[in-house]
């Protein structure tokens, strides 16, 4: 009997390199602090949008967890105008 493939995480398993899983990993882990940040906030989408500088429909569409519209640079600002602190870690693979 084969024993199943693991992975750390979903994108591991759907992405075609373990580079754009990468991305995809960063991408989502900012998208979900800014969220949650983002509903702490407990005010309307319009007001929201305007603190982060974006429209409304576009914080809607993050919101939803439409991660192919946002680059990793955009997140990256969006998380800073959230008041969030961004600290990457990077270390060997092995």
């Amino acid at each position: 009997m084969t024993k199943p493939q693991t992975f750390a995480n979903v994108w591991d398993a759907i992405e075609d390199s373990r580079e754009e899983a990468a991305t995809m990993t960063m991408r989502s882990n900012v998208m979900i602090a800014i969220n949650e940040k983002v509903r702490s906030w407990n005010t309307t989408q319009l007001r929201a949008a305007h603190r982060l500088g974006i429209t409304q429909p576009r914080l809607n569409d993050m919101l939803h967890g439409k991660i192919n519209k946002f680059s990793l640079d955009t997140l990256l600002t969006l998380a800073t105008r959230a008041g969030l602190k961004v600290k990457i870690d990077v270390r060997s693979a092995a």
